[in-house]
């Protein structure tokens, strides 16, 4: 039984007790290394999960990246406690697994794995239940290195559980499989932001340009990865590549009270617009289009989702807004 060290409510540790990186595990560069040193093209990609009270879902999604025909050079799984790894056994699994345990939030959860990485460094950031092809990891690092001004990309989402009451592993799995079959594009297109459930970026252009994960906007972190995608815009490409295909299983376990989402999907956008990291038409259409759902759900038969938590959320931040004490953080503040 692993035990955990003590921890600060808002510090990341390293566990000793599990599989780490070592400084010398990269004295042996991988192959890709040998004529990249001119180009100064990535050399190494890197899957990170921020994963908080899942325990039963994390682990099948993590052993199914041993299917992938281009391992990672390690997995980042970003969590609040032990607790949250449930049955994995990281040291059976066939690439170096690096463990930080911090304050949960998704964006500051994001925010840490980027301490363990450098210029060279590419990071696909998954969320513990989605499912890639094969050839997903393999694909991501060849774009990045064929295409120097990609900084944000983005797979193709082959089914998505998120719309409905989800999938488990063995449904996604097989629709993974039956939707794979299906002919597929290699073009690269533009699109406004990357979706969180499956977004890798370059490392070197964050760091360069101090772009991190807003940490104004806690726990769920909704439109996260919007912000932080519109803010890498500046400096490239944000796209969205035929190649890489996945399913998201869309688990409604562990997720954010429907009061706490309802109100982050009002207060988020208003404050991203203040920043000026949304327009103010994507902000309006994204608060609609929340409210319409949320009000035409809210009166149905109770299901998975907690549309009336979510509708109560949106009015209790549209009277922040009219008041001018709105702000992303108020949901710690509310009582569900």
């Amino acid at each position: 039984m692993l035990t955990a060290p003590a921890v600060k409510s808002d510090t990341p540790i390293m566990l000793d007790t599990l599989r780490k990186f070592r400084d010398e595990s990269f004295a042996t560069p991988p192959p890709e290394a040998a004529f990249a040193e001119a180009d100064a093209r990535p050399t190494r990609i890197f899957v990170g999960i921020p994963t908080t009270g899942r325990p039963t879902i994390l682990p099948d999604t993590v052993r199914a990246l041993a299917k992938q025909t281009r391992l990672p050079d390690a997995l980042i799984l970003s969590i609040a406690s032990l607790d949250d790894l449930g049955d994995l056994a990281p040291e059976h699994l066939p690439f170096e697994v690096e463990i930080i345990i911090g304050k949960k939030g998704a964006a500051g959860q994001r925010n840490r794995m980027l301490t363990l990485l450098d210029k060279r460094d590419v990071l696909l950031l998954l969320d513990d239940d989605f499912l890639m092809e094969p050839d997903y990891i393999e694909n991501t690092l060849k774009l990045f290195r064929q295409e120097d001004d990609v900084v944000v990309a983005t797979g193709t989402v082959l089914a998505d559980g998120i719309i409905g009451p989800g999938y488990d592993h063995e449904e996604g799995a097989r629709r993974l499989e039956a939707l794979s079959q299906a002919p597929r594009s290699d073009a690269v297109n533009p699109i406004y932001a990357g979706y969180g459930c499956n977004m890798a970026f370059r490392v070197e252009t964050a760091l360069a340009n101090d772009i991190r994960f807003d940490e104004n906007l806690p726990l769920y972190s909704w439109l996260e990865d919007v912000d932080f995608s519109r803010r890498l815009a500046a400096h490239g490409r944000v796209v969205r590549a035929g190649a890489l295909r996945g399913v998201h299983l869309g688990t409604k376990t562990g997720r954010t009270p429907g009061i706490f989402l309802g109100y982050s999907q009002i207060a988020n956008p208003v404050y991203l617009v203040r920043k000026g990291t949304m327009t103010r038409r994507h902000a309006c259409e994204l608060v609609l289009r929340s409210m319409a759902s949320n009000t035409l759900r809210a009166f149905k038969r109770a299901g998975v989702n907690d549309y009336r938590g979510r509708l109560r959320g949106n009015l209790v931040a549209v009277k922040d807004v009219l008041r001018g004490r709105d702000s992303p953080g108020r949901i710690t503040e509310l009582r569900p």
